[in-house]
């Protein structure tokens, strides 16, 4: 009778490996996105659009070119990370920790970056249209770089770039 047990739950757990192989569910990132640490990856090319990365490490990754599109990185840490060319639109950085980021030529239209930290960092040639800034602690060089160019209303708080920046007309 214990042969038979041990086979019928070995068959059991066969099954259910290949259930989990043939529908995808074996990445442990598949439903998980936020538990997965980033931190000095290498994530250039990748798709996190729409992805929930809540909480999450991006620290000193390496991240060109990607798309985030509609993630939610609220609570994430940045620090020294680089997200060159990458697809930044509608990202909610609530609360975010981006000391030393480089987010150069990337595209931040209608992101959130309310209560952020992004101190040091860099935000040369990216769209900023609509983005919200508030209560963010932002060099002044950055600042006065991105008045230039900012522009828009965020769509989800109701906020002027320019007000969030604190530009002056």
């Amino acid at each position: 009778m214990s042969l038979l047990r041990t086979l019928g739950a070995r068959a059991l757990l066969v099954s259910v490996m290949i259930l989990l192989l043939v529908t995808g569910m074996s990445d442990p990132a598949w439903a998980q996105d936020n538990r997965v640490d980033y931190t000095l990856t290498n994530q250039s090319g990748a798709d996190f659009s729409g992805k929930d990365l809540s909480g999450t490490s991006f620290a000193a990754a390496e991240v060109r070119d990607a798309n985030f599109a509609g993630a939610d990185m609220s609570g994430t840490i940045l620090t020294k990370a680089t997200f060159m060319r990458t697809d930044l639109s509608n990202v909610d950085f609530t609360k975010t920790f981006a000391d030393r980021v480089i987010f150069d030529g990337s595209d931040l239209t209608n992101a959130i970056f309310i209560e952020a930290i992004a101190t040091s960092s860099s935000f040369a040639n990216t769209i900023i249209t609509g983005a919200d800034f508030s209560d963010s602690i932002l060099d002044r060089y950055q600042v006065k770089q991105m008045c230039d160019r900012a522009a828009g209303v965020n769509p989800v708080t109701g906020v002027a770039t320019r007000d969030s920046l604190g530009c002056r007309d």
